[in-house]
Order: C-alpha cells, then sequence, then structure tokens
C-alpha cells in the first residue's frame, strides 16, 4: 500500500525539516545520510523476518456489515465530473445476492434521485439519474456466482467552484432517503486556483492497515482522493469466501481465477465517512480484472464508480481526465490496449492536444504499474506501455505521474 498527502506548504515545510535534521545529525557526529556522500553502495541479502503481513478485516467487522434496511441507500460516494461544475453521487441499495442459482434485482424498481443544496435545510434541488445491476457468473460446478445490489449513479450539474452543498440521496417515493451529507466542489480552473490537499493512494484493499490509512486521510481532510488501482483484493478469495495469500497461485484446482465479490461490498461500506464527503477517482489495477464468464473483465470496478469518461471525451470506464482547479489530472489504464493504432492512445492524443496549460498549468498522468523500478516481481512489467506511450507524454511536458502497484516509494 502507498499513500501520501500532496499540500504545497506542507511539502516544503517537510524538505525543510529534513534538510535541517541532516545539518544536525553531521554536526553532531550522527549516522551518516547521503548527504554526506558519495558512498559505493553495499548489497545485503533480504531478510525475510521483515517481510510485513497484512491481515484482511473479517466480515463480522461492524464497519463492514450492512446497516440499512430494506432499499436504503448505503456505499455511498461522490466523484469529480469533468470540470468543478458537476459531480457524481454514487450508492447501492438492497441486498447482492450469492449462490448457485440467484435471482438478480431489478435495477427499475428503485429510482435514483438526489436532493441537495447549498443549505442544510431546505434541499432545493432535484437530479437523477441511472441504475444498473452487475453479475459475476462462473459456469463450472461448485463456484458460487454473485448479483450486485442495485448501483445508482446521479450527475450533479450547474454547481458553483469552491462551494459546500449538501445532498441526501435515495428513493423518495418508497420512502428510503439516506441521512444528510456534504460535499464541495473543485476550485475553478485557473493558473492561480488549485484544491488545497489531494490524498493520493494506491494498492489499498481491506486490511487493518488500511484503516490506519484511511483514519489518517480522514484526520487530514482532503479535498479529493486518488485511488490508483487494486481496490479490494476480491480476487484473493474464492467465490465461497475462502481467502488466499498468494495471487498468481491461489486457485490452481480450478478452471477460472475466482473472486469473492462480496469484499467489493464489505469496501463500500468501511469507505462510505470518507468517500461520502471527499470526492474518489479511482483508476483500475491488475486485482480489477476479475475474468469471469465469456472472459468478460472489469465488471464490478466498471458498475461500482461513477466516472468522467464520456464527459472527457473516453469510449471507457479505463480510462478518462479530469480537472481539479489548475491541475489536469489524465487517468490512464494498463490493463487495455495502449498501442499508437488503438482507441485509448487516439484519445490521449486528443485529450492532451486540448489541455490549456495556461488554464491548468499542471498535467499530472497516473497509472497503475510504474513503468521504471527495480522492485524484482515487476521489473519492466509495463514496458510495453511505455514504449508505446512515453515519448507522446514527454512531448506534452507531463509534470507528475503517480502509479502504485510496487510495495516500495520511488521517486
Amino acid at each position: 500500500m502507498v499513500s501520501m498527502l500532496l499540500s504545497v506548504p506542507a511539502v516544503v515545510s517537510t524538505c525543510l525539516l529534513l534538510f535541517l535534521a541532516n545539518l544536525v545529525g553531521n554536526v553532531r557526529g550522527g549516522i551518516p545520510t547521503t548527504l554526506d556522500g558519495p558512498f559505493k553502495p553495499v548489497t545485503v541479502p533480504f531478510d525475510e523476518s521483515l517481510r510485513g503481513h497484512a491481515v484482511d478485516l473479517p466480515p463480522t467487522d461492524p464497519r463492514l456489515i450492512r446497516r440499512v434496511k430494506g432499499f436504503e441507500p448505503e456505499q455511498i460516494s461522490v466523484a469529480l465530473s469533468a470540470t468543478y461544475d458537476s459531480v457524481w453521487i454514487s450508492w447501492i441499495t438492497g441486498k447482492f445476492q450469492i449462490g448457485y442459482n440467484i435471482k438478480p434485482l431489478n435495477p427499475k424498481s428503485v429510482a435514483s434521485v438526489v436532493h441537495y443544496g447549498k443549505l442544510r435545510f431546505p434541499l432545493s434541488h432535484e437530479a437523477r439519474g441511472n441504475s444498473l445491476i452487475y453479475n459475476q457468473l462462473y459456469p463450472f460446478e461448485g463456484l458460487r456466482n454473485y448479483s450486485s445490489g442495485i448501483i445508482h449513479h446521479v450527475r450533479l450539474t450547474g454547481l458553483k467552484p469552491d462551494t459546500l452543498y449538501y445532498y441526501r440521496c435515495g428513493d423518495p417515493s418508497i420512502p428510503a432517503m439516506s441521512d444528510i451529507y456534504y460535499f464541495k466542489t473543485m476550485p475553478i480552473s485557473g493558473p492561480k486556483s488549485y484544491p488545497g490537499r489531494i490524498a493520493v493512494v494506491g494498492d489499498l484493499g481491506l486490511t487493518y492497515n488500511t484503516t490506519s490509512t484511511i483514519d489518517h486521510l480522514i484526520s487530514n481532510k482532503p479535498d479529493l482522493v486518488l485511488l490508483i488501482g487494486d481496490v479490494t483484493y476480491a480476487n484473493l478469495y474464492r467465490t465461497n469466501g475462502t481467502g488466499s495469500d498468494c495471487y498468481s497461485c491461489s486457485f490452481p484446482d480450478t478452471p477460472i481465477h475466482e473472486t469473492y465479490q462480496p469484499r467489493w461490498d464489505y469496501w463500500g461500506r468501511f469507505m462510505q465517512p470518507l468517500v461520502s464527503r471527499v470526492p474518489i477517482m479511482v483508476i483500475e489495477g491488475n486485482h480489477e480484472i476479475e475474468e469471469q464468464v465469456e472472459s468478460r473483465t472489469f465488471s464490478a470496478y466498471s458498475a461500482r464508480f461513477a466516472f468522467p469518461s464520456e464527459e472527457s471525451g473516453s469510449l471507457s470506464t479505463l480510462y478518462y481526465s479530469f480537472n481539479a482547479g489548475g491541475i489536469h489530472f489524465i487517468m490512464l489504464g494498463a490493463y487495455v490496449s495502449y498501442k499508437k493504432s488503438g482507441d485509448q492512445y487516439r484519445w490521449l492524443e486528443g485529450d492532451l492536444a486540448n489541455v490549456n496549460r495556461s488554464v491548468t498549468p499542471w498535467l499530472v498522468a497516473t497509472w497503475h504499474p510504474p513503468w521504471y523500478n527495480s522492485y524484482q516481481a515487476h521489473y519492466k512489467e509495463a514496458e510495453c506501455m511505455r514504449v508505446e506511450m512515453e515519448e507522446l507524454l514527454y512531448s506534452y511536458g507531463v509534470d507528475i505521474v503517480l502509479n502504485g502497484h510496487i510495495p516500495q516509494i520511488y521517486r
């Protein structure tokens, strides 16, 4: 898991403190630092006893248990649209189905409605959206199928920049509405207009370590969260809920790689205290592939999150872009075609060409696996993507690249 908080004053202060600490260490004859070098590199074998072990939260954890009744909303989240004047509100109603003979819920049986406004009372505006379900199917004896609850996505438009809005979501005709939550829109795009604090996290999962990370994010009150792939690790579980630590060797005795989709629901409940009020923007990682019947992939990822794909001209949920103040973010897909002749590359060319650096001076690109790393298990894993796309990103002067996947920090 890799996480950080980007805050310009904080970064400057941290660098200054580290610099001063090194000076003090040298004066006092402390441990040598890289500032005292250069030194001849020393290589030592890795001590396996130092390898960490992340323990997943069990489904009995109170934070993962379904608390709502009937078709009341749960797993509520906010996502940005392509520009400041629009956001997405998403939630789930109804219980998921899992077993050998499942009957999916009817997504048209519950309306998708958001009441919102600048004042808590009354919520003077209403927006309606769409609903869907997805299935994760395994046509093999002994494997359990899954059908999601009803997933709702509603886009709010005509919003003011840098403004606090209150909202509640659900179906008022049942009635089944949520409590009142709030979010803040991004500042208007401009060279002197930026979110105050952006949280960046990758390979999050749902472990006891995750709880520390999310507690840290909540306490630091970010304006935006970027999740750079590997969301729930539901594919480290069999369809019966039995877990495994080994991604590549989990299920050698089954004809398809299994997943346990309820881990997505547990994750959505756990994350709600943060993402119901702070927009979260997600890009896929390798653990979201989740192959199923007819070689379908990314079903949970594509259904559960709202993406500004259409607003940013993308044909896919696997790559898109958006603005946050004076920053233009490009979210690239490492597990969909990135060849120069493909849709994603052509979209990227057009997106980069349309960026106005006088309006969004900062250009940030993200994707899950880094092109450059020295980690043995993933060394040059994304080399083919690099060969296809690196020159294009260089030519447009991308300022920052953010990746996940590797359990170390590189900079």
